[in-house]
């Protein structure tokens, strides 16, 4: 499998008998799947169809879906009266009257133009034509528009692979350098704890030495960095098998991403080194351009 991105794009047309169609699907990034599709009431069951197959296809993902179905005039439609629009409608306006003459508020006379203007008053009458040849034409042609869908975030998939991927490359540079100037700076450390002892040692009459060199111990092993250089190489590793893994691997990747930030800012706070800090804020800054990233991936 490879990697996917959740942003993609595709559209087709198509045309049975007297209907014609557009279809349009288009996706953005998300926590999970989310399906808004906008399809004719009268086609009964295709969305259910439509949405099954999206939902086989995609695992996460904002997408959009927009289906427009249009019927050319072959002679034999005509339109009709909607008995039961026109009563609502009629019933809406006597209650419209009632309250204003109420309120002694004159309004002005409603027309017959005016209730055959409201939608649903006057439909065609070869509306009720068996939808069901149609519902199967269109969800025939969806699997390939699906399929050119997802080839789309395919592609634009294999485009974040190769961003993450430098990115991670990067990573690891600075994360090498990082470990140099780490083991450059333990003569300095150790030379100032050295100090330091001494300097307490000289101005605490009765002090335990073995008890102040062990409290400078720990802090020499709390300002210790590496098992921090060490799990960034780990997560490093961990990323890029997700790119080979592929598929829907973006939840994992961001929670890496998080993990990738922990030890970017433990090493910052551990660094007491203006040269080792610097390491630590690149990290820093190309985990905070990865991560833009890996939102977009599914």
């Amino acid at each position: 499998m490879t990697l996917r991105s959740m942003t993609g794009f595709a559209s087709s047309q198509g045309s049975l008998g007297p209907h014609s169609w557009s279809w349009e699907i288009r996706s953005v990034n998300a926590k999970g799947l989310d399906l808004r599709l906008r399809v004719p009431d009268w086609l009964e069951g295709l969305e259910t169809q439509l949405r099954s197959q999206l939902a086989m296809a995609l695992a996460r993902g904002n997408v959009s879906l927009a289906l427009r179905v249009s019927r050319s005039d072959d002679g034999d439609s005509h339109l009709e009266l909607n008995a039961a629009a026109v009563s609502s409608i009629l019933q809406a306006v006597q209650e419209i009257e009632t309250a204003a003459a109420s309120a002694n508020i004159k309004l002005s006379a409603t027309s017959a133009a005016d209730i055959l203007s409201q939608r649903g008053v006057l439909e065609l009458s070869n509306i009720q034509d068996d939808p069901a040849p149609l519902v199967k034409e269109l969800t025939s042609e969806f699997a390939t528009l699906v399929a050119e869908f997802v080839q789309m975030r395919v592609a634009e998939g294999a485009a974040l692979a190769e961003i993450l991927t430098n990115q991670l490359a990067q990573i690891e540079q600075i994360t090498a350098v990082a470990a140099e100037k780490a083991e450059a700076r333990k003569p300095l450390v150790a030379a100032a704890l050295q100090s330091n002892l001494a300097k307490v040692l000289d101005n605490s009459d009765g002090a335990d030495s073995d008890r102040v060199a062990q409290e400078l111990a720990i802090l020499a092993v709390k300002s210790d960095v590496t098992e921090e250089i060490d799990r960034l190489g780990a997560h490093v590793a961990a990323a890029r098998d997700l790119i080979t893994k592929g598929g829907a691997v973006g939840r994992k990747f961001d929670f890496l991403m998080q993990e990738f930030n922990r030890e970017a800012n433990t090493l910052c706070s551990k660094a007491q080194n203006s040269n080792l800090t610097a390491s630590g804020l690149e990290l820093k800054a190309i985990i905070d351009q990865m991560r833009e990233q890996v939102q977009n991936v599914e």
